[in-house]
């Protein structure tokens, strides 16, 4: 569930591939009235292994709100190439990814937009356990932090050190990979990692783990950017926009049920997935679900602020080669009008 785990789960994905694309033949299923309907295959790709974050997209599966508009939705585990570039190449229809991967994307010129917000908020932060010490960013200095060796994560730790004068150079930072959370903080391994609360933090809350949690938007406005986000290509939103409404709204419709059903909707995940920990599911979906639209007019939507926001954030701190022109990395054309 961590973010920027880019090297991620192949096996399952490559049995995946055959027949993803929305350009392959329709499939029948019977209607109420026992006629036939032709339904569209289409796929979305997630961005990691299957979690809370991707409840919406079971529930629709399971309540038949894809079949209702016309869908035969395919739900495919990521690969090494992960969700972006399955999507940006055609290769998946919709993908499950992260502000800020799209906003590198973009800039690269590679053509994904995000279509919805999963999470109205950033629920991401550095967590640590309570007997290290580690109550702000200035308590950084001298502990280890166990990362996947991306750039942003010390750009973002040297961000909130600073507004504390502190320095990130005192902090070791470890790759951890795959490295499970619990195994490396019980080893000593590491003192703190960039987790999301909804699953990492439910769990250890599970074990019995008090842990000092340390959110990004208690520092920072710009880091309050949409993670994660559902995703398609330039060419499917000009040659398929009603595909693209079709599936937004039956994904609406899921998370809306997540967010009023958060028991009923876990036992759906449960289902779907029996090798998920059930009571690692159901604990998360309940912290979840009401952060899915939170503040929000409506599920899934979002906003230029946030997106110019995060970009001019990643751009003063060396992570962008050029400026980001938000209006295009984003839309919310394709949610259902309320």
């Amino acid at each position: 569930m961590k973010k920027g785990l880019w090297v991620l789960l192949a096996v399952v994905f490559i049995t995946g591939l055959v027949g993803c694309n929305s350009d392959q033949e329709d499939t029948g299923a019977s209607d109420n009235g026992g006629e036939t309907k032709e339904l569209k295959k289409v796929s979305v790709v997630l961005d990691w292994t299957p979690n809370t974050n991707h409840t919406g997209l079971y529930v629709a599966q399971d309540q038949g709100f894809f079949e209702e508009q016309g869908l035969d939705v395919e739900i495919l585990l990521p690969g090494e190439a992960g969700s972006d570039q399955l999507v940006a190449a055609g290769q998946a229809d919709f993908g499950v990814s992260y502000q800020e991967s799209i906003t590198e994307a973009r800039v690269q010129e590679i053509p994904i937009v995000s279509i919805g917000a999963v999470i109205q908020h950033n629920t991401s932060g550095f967590a640590a356990p309570a007997d290290r010490g580690i109550k702000s960013p200035a308590d950084f200095e001298g502990k280890t932090y166990g990362g996947w060796g991306a750039p942003v994560e010390e750009a973002v730790i040297d961000s909130l050190m600073k507004q504390q004068d502190a320095d990130v150079s005192e902090v070791e930072n470890i790759n951890m990979g795959n490295s499970d959370f619990f195994i490396a903080i019980e080893r000593g391994d590491i003192d703190f990692a960039w987790i999301y609360y909804a699953w990492t933090g439910v769990e250890a809350e599970l074990r019995d783990m008090e842990l000092d949690m340390l959110y990004l938007t208690d520092y920072s406005e710009k880091l309050d950017y949409y993670t994660p986000v559902i995703i398609t290509n330039e060419k499917k939103i000009d040659n398929d926009p009603e595909t693209i409404k079709a599936f937004m709204a039956a994904v609406s419709q899921g998370y809306q049920y997540a967010i009023d059903n958060p028991a009923a909707s876990a036992d759906i995940l449960i289902e779907a997935v029996p090798d998920l920990d059930a009571d690692l599911v159901k604990a998360s979906q309940e912290w979840l679900s009401p952060k899915y639209q939170d503040d929000a007019e409506q599920w899934g939507v979002q906003s230029l602020e946030v997106w110019e926001n995060y970009a001019s954030w990643m751009y003063e701190n060396g992570l962008l080669e050029t400026e980001l022109d938000a209006e295009k990395a984003f839309t919310n054309e394709f949610l259902p009008q309320q």
